[in-house]
């Protein structure tokens, strides 16, 4: 079957130079660059953005080992028979798989001359499994340890480094709601056992919490019982819009939040940086643009005798310009194929290229020593790159509009007259 006519001349017009004269070579040439401009890229643009996504997962999932998906807590103290509670939100969100009951406080954690500010929370040792992964990251202990009344503590990692204690050591729980003497306001004050240790593998989390027994935590705070219930959904990243649904079933002086409100500023910080470096890699994309309107106001230029050729033989100027426009989108087509591509191979073997390159330089990029995330993390989502792939080529359109305008004003008799001339 036989190509149509502005086709068949825009590839035509888009392979010159491979056994042509020198000016069609060197067209070829600058058609090159433009493709490689665009490639480039596209390709820096998923590198980029997959890296970032990476990132944030690894930061996410570990902040969802010690996190909830969602929480439910009485802003007046305790929430009651949280079993009740959890049966109504189930009935009216159907997402809500498990919940847990939990105490939340801070605190003050004394050993020997150490002092260290904590967050302290109680859980229901045979109801935490459900809902977090705390339970597995205990290590030298386990949550089965914190019996109620034993007032037994699992201290994060870095917080029991800091503290200089470990497990079986005793450290002393100083709370603010204390007792009032003539003597003027004591803070309460407990002893209390080292379990185990806690290695989330975030030092946000293992520098400050402390995990106790739910009804040690109610004694030492006064709550009267558990003060929230810890959530897990069916899909963590529907979490907001389960948070928004069982708010219209809580009672008064009852709220609800979701681990992305939680953790609200880190994740806006980290979208602010994805906008901010797709912006910058899009100027290189740009620049490749740029590129190709030069390869096409050159062919226009050198090719004026072909359309001028062309339009007395009844071509009319819509079927110049789309010549040409044909031309354009092939260079910006290739060039965006070819920055996928190797975008996606690079991006998905990231975890093989990073570590040969550190064996060739003898530099590790990302130290254990100072980064927890030792590895570089990749996370290409077809919700990035598919917009970057239709963008890109929708720039290299935009990009063939003038080109091919001006090809299309040609006038036959003045360009062949001009050719005469020359020649």
């Amino acid at each position: 079957m036989a190509l149509p006519f502005e086709l068949a001349v825009g590839l035509r017009y888009t392979r010159a130079g491979r056994r042509g004269r020198r000016k069609d070579g060197f067209m070829s040439f600058i058609s090159g660059i433009s493709v490689a401009s665009i490639a480039l890229g596209v390709m820096a643009l998923i590198i980029v953005l997959s890296v970032m996504n990476g990132f944030q997962k690894e930061v996410r999932d570990r902040m969802l080992s010690v996190l909830s998906h969602a929480e439910v807590y009485n802003l007046a103290g305790s929430v009651g028979n949280w079993q009740d509670t959890l049966g109504t939100l189930k009935v009216a969100e159907s997402r809500i798989v498990a919940g847990a009951p939990f105490v939340s406080g801070q605190a003050l954690l004394s050993a020997g001359a150490g002092v260290q500010g904590a967050m302290v929370r109680g859980i229901d040792p045979a109801a935490e499994p459900s809902v977090s992964e705390i339970p597995s990251a205990v290590r030298m202990g386990s949550v089965d340890n914190l019996k109620a009344g034993s007032f037994g503590i699992i201290l994060g990692r870095d917080l029991a480094r800091q503290l200089r204690v470990g497990p079986g050591d005793k450290v002393t729980l100083i709370v603010s709601k204390g007792n009032v003497t003539p003597a003027g306001f004591v803070p309460r004050m407990k002893q209390m056992t080292v379990m185990g240790l806690i290695d989330s593998g975030h030092y946000e989390f293992d520098s400050t919490l402390c995990v106790m027994n739910v009804t040690d935590a109610a004694t030492l705070f006064r709550t009267g019982g558990a003060t929230g219930i810890r959530l897990k959904l069916s899909d963590m990243n529907e979490a907001p819009a389960v948070v928004r649904s069982i708010r219209q079933h809580l009672p008064s002086g009852w709220y609800a939040t979701d681990w992305t409100m939680q953790n609200r500023t880190w994740f806006a910080a980290v979208q602010v940086e994805k906008t901010m470096m797709s912006i910058i890699l899009f100027l290189i994309v740009l620049v490749g643009a740029f590129g190709l309107v030069s390869t096409l106001v050159m062919t226009v230029t050198e090719k004026q005798s072909d359309i001028a050729i062309l339009r007395t033989l009844g071509a009319s100027p819509g079927s110049i310009m789309r010549i040409f426009m044909i031309q354009g989108s092939i260079v910006g087509f290739t060039g965006v194929a070819v920055g996928v591509s190797l975008g996606l191979l690079i991006a998905c073997n990231l975890d093989v290229i990073v570590p040969f390159i550190e064996g060739i330089l003898g530099v590790e990029f990302l130290p254990k020593e100072i980064y927890f995330i030792s590895s570089m993390p990749s996370d290409p989502r077809a919700s990035d790159i598919v917009p970057i792939a239709v963008l890109s080529f929708a720039m290299s359109l935009i990009a063939t509009l003038y080109p091919s305008w001006r090809a299309a004003r040609t006038r036959p008799a003045e360009a062949l007259s001009y050719e005469y001339v020359r020649y």
